[in-house]
């Protein structure tokens, strides 16, 4: 198949690579662009456990001046491609909800039932779910700090936006929310709301695929699971 892959590097270069290798021809047109919040203000806790949605929160846990402190207190992590970058990092004590943010929340409340010190959970500036509202219906406090920001690209690189508009894509696989929203704007830059219609949308959860149905996407198609093996699994 002929595919789209928009998500940041380095995954998205990752993913690539990964479809090529499954004979794809991938084609790779990063929309967002992931940029780290300098000294974000985490404090000094104490804190009943870190909350990660994304992997690209973990490098604040270790760059924090109270990163010691941060790791000697549980991690829970949204999935396990995020845990294993929160070890990878050197921290041990760290589960996986192994889904998304409603499960995540139920896995801390489980495990954290009675805590009186807050959560500290380390996000996006932009971000999906209700991490804060969920944790707190359990009466768990949580203290929300953003440590990176997504910055969408306006338009498409030339050879995609070709690509797009003369059908040569069969495919886009979308990995959250944001870029499906910053995928459909730069379809609107280009001109190419046909290719909103007529090309198959491949998304990692139904959260992710609103936007293009909205939009009047029609062949659109979710995960069974948020995860890649089961986006894979749509080709």
């Amino acid at each position: 198949m002929r595919l789209l892959v928009t998500r940041p590097d380095p995954d998205g270069a990752r993913t690539a690579a990964a479809l090529r290798e499954r004979g794809h021809a991938v084609l790779a047109a990063p929309l967002l662009r992931i940029e780290s919040i300098d000294e974000p203000p985490i404090g000094e806790g104490p804190f009943a456990a870190v909350a990660v949605t994304s992997t690209n929160a973990v490098s604040a846990i270790v760059s924090h001046r109270a990163g010691g402190a941060l790791a000697a207190v549980p991690v829970f992590a949204v999935g396990g491609k995020t845990a294993r970058a929160v070890r990878e990092a050197g921290l041990a004590d760290v589960h996986s909800a192994d889904g998304d943010v409603e499960s995540l929340a139920g896995l801390i409340a489980a495990t954290l039932a009675g805590a009186t010190d807050p959560v500290l959970y380390l996000a996006g500036e932009d971000r999906a779910g209700d991490l804060e509202g969920l944790l707190a219906a359990h009466g768990l406090v949580v203290r929300t700090v953003v440590v990176y920001r997504a910055v969408a690209e306006a338009r498409f690189p030339v050879d995609v936006s070709a690509a797009l508009a003369s059908g040569a894509v069969d495919a886009v696989l979308h990995y959250s929310r944001r870029t499906a929203e910053a995928f459909l704007a730069a379809c609107a830059v280009d001109g190419l709301d046909s290719a909103v219609r007529n090309v198959r949308h491949l998304c990692l959860s139904a959260q992710v695929a609103a936007p293009l149905l909205a939009a009047g996407a029609t062949d659109v198609v979710a995960a069974a699971r948020p995860d890649q093996p089961s986006l894979f699994g749509l080709l």
